[in-house]
């Protein structure tokens, strides 16, 4: 039926100038890179994906682009690749036609990848280096399909709201968490991009007064078999096979266009969309993983193979592949994905998990590299936020401050220094200075500014902040892996019972906490970023590693919102509000004018030989900003981690006048009320662990 069905589909030469299956009106062309393939044949399959219609090989072979055109193929074709080549694992190739492959282009997959041992590239039951045993087995049946669509940047598009970095703050969250439990998101939106763009949850952030919603990985992702044999799956979404492709499971019932309507919605409030992109590696794995797509279309060119031995894959990312972009075709197909996503779904920018390893050529990590040259080009994605994790588990893989002008970082530095100081650590208030005043010791060179250092405390990796301050160890044992997964080394501190409890001292001293990292945070210099359901006091139960809860565990409880949790909330809004309305907090640039001083609970400038006291807990910056509206901007932000009050003398202002309390850790949002009219030389008591800002 098949080969029938094939000879009455009349398939042209095509072209080989657009990667991917590209509708024009009147057809299809169809075209996949691969340097080492012999011969390509395309299959169609019925509207279910179920049924093999035809199967095609495709006739030209164009700068290692096989290409073909299909009359009157239209939008909703359903389709694969079976790629012919040499078998030959010891030199890097893997081709395996018995294996359907999706399309690296491919924008829409429909169906649901079924996990079968079909999907190996060897057989699966041997004994003895199985990765060089030849399977024969269909994976068809199992696999998702790639769907034609016809969709494209809109020349109309509404203009981005373009945040000025140093007014940005971002707030990272998941499409699904943050909304499956949400009660005014209706249930049949809850955890797609529709129940995100819902008006109640684009005006509650909005409220908050952050600028920039980051979403965890929205690209199309697999659940691993290790997690679905457990009756787990993949919560996070670190595991792309489709770089262009949304993930299917959180599309509304628009399908594509679901996302970029929630795009437009968070626009129409004045907030940005930041994607958090995987192209470090893929779902394939190591050379016992599956052959789902690259893996089978190209082994060789697309992964990093271990030098002498192209059988095995560098493992950089820990997952068990690299995915290399110093190849011209890989990185052709990172950059057309990333600008896709931004000119067809119109986001703002991106965060880069594993960012190292994009800058890492053979010779290793270089910040003027291919990925990093061709993005500082790039007429498109240079105008975007775009942010690194600079870290991977490679060689030279910390990179924290090596990332090239234009580009920001996520700054792990800031994250430990702010955590551990707040515990009570001793000797780190050298290290405090330097982090909330933008970590200028990493940053200022080449021309780069304070927005440069992404400031956080929590992310989705770790601890939330509810549970940073409730539990000293990580509890994972839902995840299935004996508590072993996991960061250890979490700088947590539960304050004398592990986990929740009743006991109101304990609570008191853990909401402190919560303000004092919240305050530090969004007051510090560099650009700041929330944790969705920090603000509210979400725990994710002692659980530091929830890549594989997708369920209540992770999912923000929004009907367990208790006073407590409002009143944070509350406090949130309001140092914000004081971030925004204040440029003193916010600088733009190391060389802005701005005055920094140091005091001591003395009222007098910090001296050298006392940053080195051990014991050192307590001190105030003194900010003074010239050249702002009325005059300047002045400010005293006074840090106390001992477990016991400080009495610090108020150094004078800058200029004349007095001080007035504006935040008080003890005592909330509301700390300002009979503080006011405080002069020089008088005496103000920070309470245990807190921290106090007169402006």
């Amino acid at each position: 039926m098949v080969d029938k069905q094939a000879q009455a589909l009349r398939i042209e030469a095509g072209r080989a100038s657009e990667l991917g299956a590209v509708h024009d009106g009147e057809g299809t062309n169809f075209a996949l890179f691969s340097a080492y393939a012999e011969r390509v044949e395309l299959c169609l399959f019925d509207e279910s994906g179920a049924t093999e219609t035809a199967r095609i090989t495709l006739p030209e072979y164009t700068d290692e682009i096989f290409h073909g055109y299909l009359p009157g193929v239209k939008p909703g074709q359903r389709y694969g690749y079976r790629v012919h080549g040499r078998f030959a694992p010891e030199e890097g190739h893997r081709f395996n036609p018995n294996k359907l492959l999706l399309d690296p282009y491919a924008k829409e997959f429909s169906g649901a990848l079924a996990w079968d041992d079909a999907h190996y590239g060897y057989e699966v039951a041997a004994k003895l280096d199985k990765d060089l045993t030849f399977s024969t087995l269909d994976s068809a049946p199992f696999m998702p399909k790639c769907v034609v669509c016809d969709w494209s940047a809109d020349p109309k598009a509404p203009v981005k709201p373009m945040v000025p970095w140093d007014r940005t703050i971002f707030y990272e969250t998941h499409v699904r968490g943050f909304t499956k439990l949400h009660p005014a998101v209706p249930e049949a939106k809850r955890g797609t991009f529709d129940g995100l763009g819902e008006k109640a949850v684009v005006d509650y952030i909005r409220s908050l007064g952050v600028t920039s919603v980051e979403l965890l990985p929205v690209q199309a992702y697999l659940d691993d078999h290790h997690l679905v044999a457990r009756k787990l799956s993949n919560y996070w979404g670190y595991n792309t096979i489709g770089f262009f492709a949304p993930m299917q499971r959180y599309e509304g019932r628009a399908g594509l266009a679901s996302f970029r309507d929630m795009v437009r919605r968070f626009h129409d409030a004045g907030i940005e969309v930041i994607l958090d992109v995987v192209y470090n590696h893929t779902a394939e794995g190591n050379e016992l993983g599956p052959t789902l797509s690259f893996k089978g279309i190209d082994n060789f060119s697309y992964y990093r193979t271990t030098a002498g031995k192209p059988r095995y894959y560098v493992n950089d990312t820990g997952t068990g592949n690299t995915v290399n972009t110093s190849h011209p075709r890989v990185l052709q197909m990172v950059m057309d994905s990333l600008r896709y996503w931004a000119e067809a779904m119109e986001v703002d920018g991106f965060r880069f998990d594993l960012g190292t390893i994009l800058g890492r050529e053979p010779e290793g990590f270089d910040p003027r590299g291919g990925f990093f040259d061709a993005m500082g080009q790039d007429p498109v994605l240079s105008k975007l936020k775009l942010i690194g994790e600079p870290w991977d588990i490679g060689p030279g893989g910390y990179q924290v401050g090596g990332f090239p002008p234009g580009w920001a970082e996520w700054n792990d530095k800031y994250r430990d220094t702010l955590r551990a100081y707040w515990k009570g650590d001793e000797g780190l208030v050298r290290d405090l200075a330097a982090r909330v005043t933008g970590s200028g010791d990493i940053y200022d060179e080449r021309g780069r500014r304070p927005w440069a250092s992404v400031n956080f405390v929590t992310a989705h990796d770790g601890f939330t902040l509810a549970d940073l301050v409730s539990y000293n160890d990580k509890h994972n044992a839902a995840n299935g892996e004996d508590n072993k997964d996991g960061h250890g080394h979490n700088l947590s501190f539960n304050y004398g019972t592990e986990g929740p409890t009743e006991d109101k001292g304990i609570i008191a001293v853990r909401e402190r906490q919560k303000r004092n990292l919240l305050a530090s945070l969004l007051l510090s210099h560099g650009t700041p970023m929330i944790l969705a359901g920090d603000e509210h006091g979400h725990s994710n139960r002692g659980n530091n590693n929830v890549y594989a809860q997708d369920n209540e565990t992770a999912w923000l409880r929004w009907e367990e919102l208790t006073k407590r949790d409002e009143a944070l909330a509350a406090f949130v809004r309001r140092v914000i509000a004081l971030r925004t309305e204040h440029p003193i907090f916010r600088r733009a640039s190391y060389r802005d004018g701005c005055v920094l001083r140091w005091v001591n609970p003395g009222g007098g400038d910090q001296q050298e030989e006392e940053w080195d006291d051990p014991g050192l807990r307590a001190i105030g910056l003194l900010m003074h900003m010239p050249d702002v509206e009325e005059g300047g901007d002045e400010a005293l932000i006074l840090f106390n981690s001992f477990d016991g009050e400080v009495v610090f003398r108020i150094p004078p202002r800058v200029k004349a006048g007095s001080w007035a309390v504006v935040l008080d850790t003890e005592t909330g949002p509301d700390s300002d009320e009979g503080r006011k009219g405080l002069k020089a030389e008088q005496e103000i008591t920070l309470s245990p662990r807190s921290l106090i800002v007169l402006m």
